[in-house]
């Protein structure tokens, strides 16, 4: 049974999401406090987290700050309806997808089982590889990163970005596919996901010593560079 961690200050929200998350199959634990929220997080196993962003004590950008610490947990963050900022933000500081309040419940229960299928190794790739490129390699067999001598943090979300990238490397990859491929849905109008992973990755990269191997084929997607220039 797949484990639903839910961490929002909205007890009345919380319980009736809980129920229905319950009935749709997934072990849900509530955790209305920030705080314990990241206790339970060190504690017991989680699927995917589910995290709001307005809460009083700490708000959800803290709350993935300290989480992205120890933990590349699945996050799918809560925000507002409409509020492109607290999109960008939760992405920039590692969430792996979004959704604006008030949602659709079967939307997400879609999207959380999108999102652990993407998670898990065990499903998407029929047979485990290892690929190397640009002194970047990555195993399918678990899910790692490294650069040379150094392990690379990244989220499953940015692990399925760069499969797809380094896979096709030299080939134009389109924000669409791109979108299907690591998001799990169609690309919607003004959805800036995969721009934010892509930048997410760069960055990661660039701190490792990696750059400029990742080019933006503007307005239409990007491609892996086959060698380092």
């Amino acid at each position: 049974m797949n484990k639903v961690l839910i961490i929002d200050d909205d007890v009345d929200l919380t319980k009736i999401l809980g129920e229905y998350l319950s009935l749709q199959g997934f072990e849900v634990t509530i955790e209305n406090n920030p705080t314990l929220g990241l206790d339970a997080v060190k504690s017991k196993p989680i699927d995917v987290l589910l995290l709001d962003i307005m809460m009083p004590e700490m708000d959800g950008f803290e709350v993935l700050k300290k989480l992205r610490v120890f933990s590349a947990l699945p996050v799918i963050m809560l925000t507002a309806k409409g509020d492109d900022f607290d999109k960008i933000l939760g992405l920039e500081n590692g969430a792996d997808d979004y959704l604006p309040k008030p949602f659709n419940q079967r939307e997400l229960v879609a999207r959380i089982n999108a999102l652990i299928r993407r998670s898990d190794p065990q499903q998407g790739f029929h047979v485990p590889q290892q690929i190397s490129m640009h002194n970047i390699v990555l195993s399918e067999a678990d899910y790692s990163v490294s650069v040379g001598t150094d392990q690379l943090e990244v989220t499953s979300t940015e692990f399925l970005l760069l499969i797809q990238l380094m896979k096709n490397a030299g080939q134009l990859q389109t924000k669409e596919s791109l979108s299907k491929a690591v998001l799990g849905r169609n690309l919607s109008a003004f959805d800036r996901s995969i721009d934010m992973h892509v930048s997410n990755v760069r960055k990661k990269l660039s701190e490792l010593g990696v750059h400029d191997v990742i080019k933006t084929i503007r307005g239409t997607g990007y491609l892996m560079k086959m060698k380092s220039s």
